[in-house]
Protein backbone atom coordinates (compact mmCIF):
# COMPACT_ATOMS: atom_id res chain seq x y z
CA UNK A 1 0.00 0.00 0.00
CA UNK A 2 1.19 3.48 -0.96
CA UNK A 3 0.07 7.14 -0.28
CA UNK A 4 -0.80 7.14 -4.05
CA UNK A 5 -2.66 4.54 -3.84
CA UNK A 6 -4.81 5.87 -1.14
CA UNK A 7 -4.97 8.97 -2.99
CA UNK A 8 -6.06 7.17 -6.08
CA UNK A 9 -9.57 5.17 -4.25
CA UNK A 10 -10.39 8.04 -2.66
CA UNK A 11 -10.65 10.22 -5.66
CA UNK A 12 -12.21 7.18 -7.07
CA UNK A 13 -14.96 7.22 -3.98
CA UNK A 14 -15.68 11.06 -4.60
CA UNK A 15 -16.65 10.67 -8.11
CA UNK A 16 -18.07 7.34 -8.37
CA UNK A 17 -16.23 7.17 -11.86
CA UNK A 18 -13.13 5.78 -12.37
CA UNK A 19 -12.80 7.19 -15.74
CA UNK A 20 -13.69 10.93 -14.16
CA UNK A 21 -11.04 9.74 -11.21
CA UNK A 22 -8.65 8.92 -13.95
CA UNK A 23 -8.98 12.05 -15.66
CA UNK A 24 -8.64 14.18 -12.31
CA UNK A 25 -6.01 11.91 -11.29
CA UNK A 26 -3.95 12.27 -14.82
CA UNK A 27 -3.38 8.80 -14.93
CA UNK A 28 -5.14 6.14 -17.82
CA UNK A 29 -8.31 4.13 -16.66
CA UNK A 30 -6.38 1.04 -16.88
CA UNK A 31 -3.47 2.49 -14.11
CA UNK A 32 -6.33 3.18 -11.75
CA UNK A 33 -8.67 0.27 -12.41
CA UNK A 34 -5.14 -1.70 -11.09
CA UNK A 35 -4.12 0.09 -7.96
CA UNK A 36 -7.47 -0.48 -7.06
CA UNK A 37 -7.41 -3.77 -7.54
CA UNK A 38 -3.57 -4.19 -6.21
CA UNK A 39 -5.26 -2.85 -2.64
CA UNK A 40 -8.53 -4.84 -2.75
CA UNK A 41 -5.81 -7.62 -3.46
CA UNK A 42 -3.49 -6.72 -0.84
CA UNK A 43 -6.21 -6.68 2.48
CA UNK A 44 -8.84 -9.27 0.83
CA UNK A 45 -11.35 -6.66 0.61
CA UNK A 46 -13.74 -5.26 -1.93
CA UNK A 47 -13.78 -1.58 -1.84
CA UNK A 48 -16.08 -0.93 -4.39
CA UNK A 49 -18.91 -3.05 -6.84
CA UNK A 50 -19.32 -2.35 -10.05
CA UNK A 51 -22.10 -1.15 -12.39
CA UNK A 52 -22.94 0.79 -15.74
CA UNK A 53 -24.13 3.86 -13.62
CA UNK A 54 -20.09 3.90 -11.95
CA UNK A 55 -19.11 2.51 -8.86
CA UNK A 56 -20.25 2.17 -5.19
CA UNK A 57 -18.55 1.64 -2.11
CA UNK A 58 -19.08 -1.29 -0.23
CA UNK A 59 -19.67 -1.30 3.22
CA UNK A 60 -16.13 -2.86 3.99
CA UNK A 61 -14.99 -0.02 1.72
CA UNK A 62 -16.64 3.06 3.43
CA UNK A 63 -14.98 1.75 6.28
CA UNK A 64 -11.14 1.41 4.09
CA UNK A 65 -11.79 5.03 3.34
CA UNK A 66 -12.82 5.97 6.51
CA UNK A 67 -8.87 5.17 7.30
CA UNK A 68 -7.90 5.90 3.89
CA UNK A 69 -8.87 9.68 4.63
CA UNK A 70 -7.32 9.95 8.11
CA UNK A 71 -4.28 8.40 6.37
CA UNK A 72 -3.91 11.07 3.70
CA UNK A 73 -4.51 13.69 6.33
CA UNK A 74 -2.22 13.35 8.78
CA UNK A 75 0.72 12.63 5.68
CA UNK A 76 -0.95 16.54 4.53
CA UNK A 77 -0.43 17.99 8.25
CA UNK A 78 3.28 15.99 8.09
CA UNK A 79 3.96 17.95 4.57
CA UNK A 80 2.44 21.43 5.71
CA UNK A 81 4.25 20.95 9.31
CA UNK A 82 7.98 20.18 7.71
CA UNK A 83 7.66 21.59 4.13
CA UNK A 84 5.22 24.60 4.83
CA UNK A 85 2.34 23.90 2.38
CA UNK A 86 -0.65 21.52 2.15
CA UNK A 87 -0.32 19.00 -0.54
CA UNK A 88 -3.86 18.76 -1.10
CA UNK A 89 -7.38 19.55 -0.17
CA UNK A 90 -8.43 20.52 3.87
CA UNK A 91 -11.06 17.98 4.57
CA UNK A 92 -13.32 17.04 7.40
CA UNK A 93 -16.90 16.04 7.63
CA UNK A 94 -19.27 15.75 11.35
CA UNK A 95 -22.14 14.21 11.90
CA UNK A 96 -24.61 15.73 14.17
CA UNK A 97 -28.26 15.41 15.38
CA UNK A 98 -30.30 19.15 14.27
CA UNK A 99 -28.14 21.26 16.66
CA UNK A 100 -27.55 25.27 15.59
CA UNK A 101 -24.75 25.52 17.70
CA UNK A 102 -22.76 22.45 15.63
CA UNK A 103 -23.73 24.43 12.67
CA UNK A 104 -21.95 27.57 14.25
CA UNK A 105 -18.57 25.78 15.12
CA UNK A 106 -18.73 24.56 11.74
CA UNK A 107 -19.39 27.37 9.95
CA UNK A 108 -15.74 29.05 12.00
CA UNK A 109 -13.53 26.01 11.87
CA UNK A 110 -14.43 26.68 7.63
CA UNK A 111 -13.29 30.20 8.02
CA UNK A 112 -10.44 29.23 9.86
CA UNK A 113 -9.14 26.33 7.94
CA UNK A 114 -11.03 26.27 4.76
CA UNK A 115 -8.07 28.09 2.62
CA UNK A 116 -8.34 27.45 -1.14
CA UNK A 117 -9.20 24.31 -1.77
CA UNK A 118 -11.32 21.86 0.67
CA UNK A 119 -14.40 19.56 1.40
CA UNK A 120 -16.22 19.81 4.50
CA UNK A 121 -19.13 18.05 4.89
CA UNK A 122 -22.01 18.76 7.71
CA UNK A 123 -24.18 15.97 8.12
CA UNK A 124 -27.37 16.69 10.52
CA UNK A 125 -28.69 13.24 10.10
CA UNK A 126 -30.64 10.62 11.75
CA UNK A 127 -29.29 9.62 15.42
CA UNK A 128 -28.36 5.93 14.33
CA UNK A 129 -26.66 7.04 10.98
CA UNK A 130 -24.28 9.86 12.63
CA UNK A 131 -23.16 6.89 15.35
CA UNK A 132 -23.21 4.80 12.07
CA UNK A 133 -20.79 7.39 10.19
CA UNK A 134 -18.29 7.93 12.83
CA UNK A 135 -18.56 4.24 13.50
CA UNK A 136 -17.23 3.67 10.02
CA UNK A 137 -14.90 6.83 10.12
CA UNK A 138 -17.47 8.47 7.46
CA UNK A 139 -17.49 11.35 10.10
CA UNK A 140 -14.54 12.61 12.14
CA UNK A 141 -17.14 13.62 14.89
CA UNK A 142 -21.13 13.03 15.89
CA UNK A 143 -22.66 15.16 18.04
CA UNK A 144 -26.01 14.28 20.26
CA UNK A 145 -27.40 13.77 23.83
CA UNK A 146 -27.79 11.23 26.15
CA UNK A 147 -30.85 11.81 28.87
CA UNK A 148 -31.87 9.53 31.65
CA UNK A 149 -34.49 7.69 29.21
CA UNK A 150 -31.95 6.38 26.42
CA UNK A 151 -28.58 6.81 28.04
CA UNK A 152 -28.38 2.94 28.67
CA UNK A 153 -29.18 2.11 24.96
CA UNK A 154 -26.89 4.40 23.62
CA UNK A 155 -24.40 3.75 25.36
CA UNK A 156 -24.68 0.13 24.56
CA UNK A 157 -24.33 0.78 20.90
CA UNK A 158 -21.63 3.39 21.15
CA UNK A 159 -19.63 0.78 23.29
CA UNK A 160 -20.66 -1.89 20.45
CA UNK A 161 -19.73 0.60 17.83
CA UNK A 162 -16.21 1.36 19.65
CA UNK A 163 -17.02 4.83 20.32
CA UNK A 164 -16.57 7.22 22.99
CA UNK A 165 -18.71 10.06 24.45
CA UNK A 166 -17.41 13.02 26.16
CA UNK A 167 -19.99 15.58 27.30
CA UNK A 168 -19.95 19.50 26.31
CA UNK A 169 -23.45 20.57 28.55
CA UNK A 170 -25.83 19.88 30.46
CA UNK A 171 -29.26 22.17 29.20
CA UNK A 172 -32.49 21.86 30.88
CA UNK A 173 -35.31 21.19 28.40
CA UNK A 174 -36.87 23.41 26.18
CA UNK A 175 -39.44 24.17 23.57
CA UNK A 176 -38.87 26.05 20.62
CA UNK A 177 -41.72 28.01 18.82
CA UNK A 178 -42.86 30.95 16.36
CA UNK A 179 -42.27 34.52 18.06
CA UNK A 180 -45.85 35.21 17.08
CA UNK A 181 -47.01 31.53 18.81
CA UNK A 182 -49.54 31.84 21.82
CA UNK A 183 -47.20 29.74 23.24
CA UNK A 184 -44.58 32.79 22.97
CA UNK A 185 -46.37 34.62 25.61
CA UNK A 186 -45.50 32.67 28.14
CA UNK A 187 -42.40 32.65 30.20
CA UNK A 188 -42.07 29.10 31.42
CA UNK A 189 -44.37 26.47 29.70
CA UNK A 190 -45.92 23.41 30.82
CA UNK A 191 -47.25 19.75 28.95
CA UNK A 192 -50.53 21.14 29.82
CA UNK A 193 -49.52 24.47 27.90
CA UNK A 194 -48.18 22.20 24.87
CA UNK A 195 -51.33 19.62 24.58
CA UNK A 196 -53.60 21.60 21.88
CA UNK A 197 -50.65 22.71 20.00
CA UNK A 198 -49.11 20.72 16.89
CA UNK A 199 -45.77 18.27 18.12
CA UNK A 200 -42.77 18.34 15.69
CA UNK A 201 -39.89 15.58 15.74
CA UNK A 202 -37.29 14.32 13.10
CA UNK A 203 -37.89 11.40 11.62
CA UNK A 204 -35.47 8.56 12.64
CA UNK A 205 -35.67 6.24 9.72
CA UNK A 206 -35.99 2.24 10.22
CA UNK A 207 -34.48 3.01 13.53
CA UNK A 208 -37.39 4.87 14.81
CA UNK A 209 -36.98 3.77 18.12
CA UNK A 210 -37.62 6.24 21.30
CA UNK A 211 -34.39 5.84 22.54
CA UNK A 212 -33.03 7.24 18.78
CA UNK A 213 -35.53 10.23 19.20
CA UNK A 214 -33.96 13.81 19.36
CA UNK A 215 -36.51 14.90 21.40
CA UNK A 216 -37.02 14.01 25.02
CA UNK A 217 -40.54 13.05 26.02
CA UNK A 218 -40.74 11.62 22.79
CA UNK A 219 -43.40 8.76 24.84
CA UNK A 220 -45.49 11.33 25.64
CA UNK A 221 -48.94 11.06 24.01
CA UNK A 222 -49.76 13.98 21.63
CA UNK A 223 -52.82 14.20 19.24
CA UNK A 224 -51.12 15.96 16.68
CA UNK A 225 -47.87 15.04 15.56
CA UNK A 226 -45.93 15.66 12.68
CA UNK A 227 -42.65 14.34 11.70
CA UNK A 228 -39.64 16.30 9.41
CA UNK A 229 -36.47 15.34 7.97
CA UNK A 230 -34.67 18.55 7.92
CA UNK A 231 -34.34 21.98 10.25
CA UNK A 232 -35.95 24.15 7.72
CA UNK A 233 -39.09 22.05 7.61
CA UNK A 234 -39.01 22.33 11.26
CA UNK A 235 -39.10 25.51 12.13
CA UNK A 236 -41.28 26.74 8.99
CA UNK A 237 -44.12 24.74 10.52
CA UNK A 238 -43.13 25.72 13.71
CA UNK A 239 -43.92 29.53 12.50
CA UNK A 240 -46.57 28.28 9.86
CA UNK A 241 -48.44 26.12 12.25
CA UNK A 242 -47.89 27.33 15.81
CA UNK A 243 -46.31 24.01 16.18
CA UNK A 244 -43.48 22.92 18.83
CA UNK A 245 -40.64 21.02 19.45
CA UNK A 246 -38.52 20.00 22.40
CA UNK A 247 -35.04 20.73 22.33
CA UNK A 248 -31.81 22.46 24.58
CA UNK A 249 -33.03 25.89 23.94
CA UNK A 250 -29.76 27.17 22.55
CA UNK A 251 -30.16 28.85 18.97
CA UNK A 252 -27.90 30.75 16.54
CA UNK A 253 -29.88 34.28 15.71
CA UNK A 254 -27.22 34.65 13.27
CA UNK A 255 -27.72 31.63 11.57
CA UNK A 256 -31.46 30.88 12.06
CA UNK A 257 -33.24 34.01 12.17
CA UNK A 258 -35.25 35.78 14.82
CA UNK A 259 -38.07 34.28 13.93
CA UNK A 260 -37.95 31.33 16.53
CA UNK A 261 -37.36 31.82 20.48
CA UNK A 262 -37.17 29.42 23.34
CA UNK A 263 -39.05 28.85 26.19
CA UNK A 264 -38.16 26.70 29.26
CA UNK A 265 -40.33 23.83 29.64
CA UNK A 266 -41.32 22.86 33.31
CA UNK A 267 -40.15 19.20 33.39
CA UNK A 268 -37.90 17.09 35.49
CA UNK A 269 -35.59 15.92 32.34
CA UNK A 270 -32.00 17.19 30.95
CA UNK A 271 -30.23 16.77 28.02
CA UNK A 272 -26.63 15.79 28.23
CA UNK A 273 -24.85 17.03 25.15
CA UNK A 274 -21.76 15.85 24.15
CA UNK A 275 -19.62 14.54 21.15
CA UNK A 276 -18.81 10.83 20.31
CA UNK A 277 -15.30 10.05 18.34
CA UNK A 278 -13.53 6.69 17.26
CA UNK A 279 -11.99 5.23 20.40
CA UNK A 280 -8.30 4.12 19.90
CA UNK A 281 -7.76 6.71 17.02
CA UNK A 282 -6.16 10.07 17.76
CA UNK A 283 -8.36 12.88 16.63
CA UNK A 284 -6.41 14.81 13.43
CA UNK A 285 -5.91 18.58 14.07
CA UNK A 286 -9.16 19.98 12.32
CA UNK A 287 -11.18 17.90 14.46
CA UNK A 288 -9.37 18.78 17.88
CA UNK A 289 -10.12 22.42 17.22
CA UNK A 290 -13.38 21.66 15.66
CA UNK A 291 -14.21 20.70 20.09
CA UNK A 292 -12.29 23.66 21.02
CA UNK A 293 -15.17 25.82 19.11
CA UNK A 294 -17.98 23.89 20.16
CA UNK A 295 -16.40 24.17 24.09
CA UNK A 296 -16.38 27.98 23.39
CA UNK A 297 -19.85 28.14 22.08
CA UNK A 298 -21.17 26.22 24.19
CA UNK A 299 -20.00 27.01 27.66
CA UNK A 300 -22.21 29.55 28.56
CA UNK A 301 -25.25 27.98 27.76
CA UNK A 302 -24.70 25.21 30.42
CA UNK A 303 -27.70 25.02 32.52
Amino acid sequence: MTLKQLQYIVTAAETGNITEAAGRLYISQPSLTSAIHEIEREYGITVFTRSGRGIEATPEGEEFLGYARQVLEQANMIDERYKGASTGKQRFCVSAQHYSFAVEAFVELLREHGGDRYEFRMRETQTYELINDVAHLRSEIGILYLNRFNETVLRKTLRDNNLTFTPLFTAKPHVFVGKDSPLAKKQVLTPEDLAPYPRLSYEQGSHNSFYFSEEILSTADSDRDIVVRDRATLFNMLVGLNGYTICSGVISEELNGPNIVARPLAVDDYMEIGYILPDGIHPSTMTLRYIEILTQLTGKNSR
